[in-house]
Formats: structure tokens, C-alpha cells, sequence
């Protein structure tokens, strides 16, 4: 199963290949994608993206996963989510979303298990 390709992107909207659906903040995984709500686990621009965020993605055997902070880049990391990567054996990139975006497309094009959580707004 591959990683959907992201079709578009600008200020707070994302489409995804595939999907009917236009996403401001998404979760993107080899066969699928969804809204990526920061309310289910109370996230904020600041700590920024937590372990519970990136669980699910990791869940569904990512070798790469990509983390888009944002077009003025607004959203943080945290060392702790990139160690909880790491530990689980996965390449983490964090990047401004739009090149996030086009990271993520190519690890796509390469066949990579990739995975994504992208913000397209601040």
C-alpha cells in the first residue's frame, strides 16, 4: 500500500489524492489520511506537536514521517516527539509546511512508508 500524494496546498487547505475531502491541519499514512484535529489531544502551537499526535501515523508502519509546522512555521516540535520517533525506528523530518510538502511527495514518488501530520496555516 502506498502513501497518498498530496495534490495541493495552500493557506489553510490541503488536498489529498484520493480523498474528497479538504483538510486545514491532516494525518497522511501509506493507504489513507484524515483530519488531523488538535482538539483529541489537546494540542497547541505551543509545546507543539506531542507523541499522542504522531501515535496513529507510527501505528500504521511509517519508515519516514514528515511534520509540517506551518507556512511561518507557528507550530513547534518538541525534542520529546522526535525522541518518540526515533525510538520507534523512524525518520522524522520537520520542515515549513510547503516543504514539508514537497518532501513528502517525493518520498512518495521514491515508494517510501511514508507518513505525515501537516498544519497549513500559521
Amino acid at each position: 500500500m502506498t502513501s497518498p500524494e498530496i495534490a495541493s496546498l495552500s493557506w489553510g487547505q490541503m488536498k489529498v489524492k484520493g480523498s474528497n475531502t479538504t483538510y486545514k491541519d491532516c494525518k497522511l499514512w501509506p493507504g489513507g489520511s484524515r483530519t488531523w484535529d488538535w482538539r483529541e489531544t489537546g494540542t497547541e502551537h505551543s509545546p507543539g506537536v506531542q507523541p499522542a499526535d504522531v501515535k496513529e501515523v507510527v501505528e500504521k508502519g511509517v519508515q519516514t514521517l514528515v511534520i509540517g509546522r506551518g507556512m511561518s512555521e507557528a507550530l513547534k516540535v518538541p525534542s520529546s516527539t522526535v525522541e518518540y520517533l526515533k525510538k520507534h525506528g523512524i525518520d522524522v523530518r520537520v520542515l515549513q509546511t510547503e516543504q514539508a510538502v514537497k518532501e513528502y511527495n517525493a518520498l512518495v514518488a521514491q515508494g517510501v512508508r511514508v507518513g505525515g501530520v501537516f498544519h497549513s496555516t500559521c
